[in-house]
């Protein structure tokens, strides 16, 4: 993978709230201490258990009354804006932002028919006030669908590589394109109703969370196919190429966190009951079809019966 030293990296696609509290209390605390293995081993451990409640997606956390502060963009800009920019962990995650708000708001209007309207990645660190309540850094990203933003503490990486195996920087813009995906379907319609069928269904409600989830991996791959073709607002091109060695680390992403793998990686008997994202098989194959069709209608979890 290499980005365009050229392009224009849009900081306005982002909410910088890294060192401006946000409060915890809701989801699994995670330790503030002095960084040491034993604070580090319990954060792995609840990043894991996090994951096989909902996060990385975590779009089952829903009607919290948190509030959503502004965050202060002014250091990211002057970053950002910088010769080294690329360098810099935060500024190629707005980057990647930026590259899949684009393909999405082509592809919405002429895959569906419907007008894309932009979502903001909100950075934080430790902790944050959302729409859908409290949460911290051990839920993972997730998608709010009640006030549209997507969250990531960017620490979350680390973790993803050191301590799930999902090595390479291209696992970094598939976990953002994932969650981009949520704000897709909370456009198209598709989350609420399958929240009213949850309700209608409970003992489906897992089944139907999966789906979803699956659902947003192919979104992602069908960003993936398409990203050489983004462009920033003065037309240069986002990336320069993307490689098969890019889209290997992606596929193995969503192998390592699968269902069953976190199961298996927090020590617990793996229990399809209790899936919400998929099995590892099967978040490969969801995101392996939309990057082999580069087309997001192909992505129709709901009616396949895989």
């Amino acid at each position: 993978m290499e980005l365009n030293e050229n392009a224009r990296i849009d900081t306005s696609q982002v909410d910088d709230r890294r060192g401006s509290g946000g409060g915890g209390g809701m989801g699994i605390p995670i330790p503030m201490g002095g960084g040491g293995r034993g604070g580090l081993v319990s954060l792995i451990i609840a990043v894991l258990v996090a994951l096989v409640g909902g996060g990385f997606g975590l779009n089952a956390m829903t009607g919290g009354d948190g509030g959503s502060s502004q965050g202060d963009n002014t250091s990211l800009e002057q970053k950002c804006s910088a010769q080294d920019a690329l360098q810099q962990l935060d500024c190629r995650n707005t980057l990647y932002v930026n590259s899949i708000q684009a393909y999405w708001r082509t592809a919405l209007p002429e895959v569906f028919g419907d007008q894309y309207q932009p979502s903001k990645t909100v950075f934080f660190s430790q902790a944050v006030s959302t729409g859908c309540g409290q949460a911290d850094s051990g839920v993972g990203p997730f998608y709010c669908p009640a006030d549209d933003l997507v969250y990531i503490d960017l620490t979350f990486y680390r973790l993803l590589a050191d301590q799930l195996g999902a090595e390479g920087e291209f696992a970094q813009p598939y976990v953002l394109a994932h969650e981009y995906g949520h704000h897709v379907q909370d456009l198209l319609g598709t989350e609420a109703q399958m929240r009213r069928q949850q309700q209608r269904d409970p003992q489906s409600a897992n089944a139907l969370s999966v789906k979803l989830e699956l659902q947003a991996d192919c979104y992602a791959g069908a960003w993936a196919k398409n990203a050489t073709g983004t462009a920033d607002e003065g037309g240069q091109k986002i990336f320069k190429s993307i490689t098969d060695q890019d889209i290997q680390q992606a596929i193995d992403t969503a192998e390592k966190i699968g269902d069953d793998a976190i199961q298996q990686r927090s020590g617990r008997p793996v229990n399809p009951d209790e899936f919400t994202h998929g099995t590892s098989e099967q978040r490969k194959q969801w995101f392996t079809k939309g990057y082999s069709t580069g087309d997001p209608k192909s992505c129709d979890t709901f009616g396949s019966q895989r």
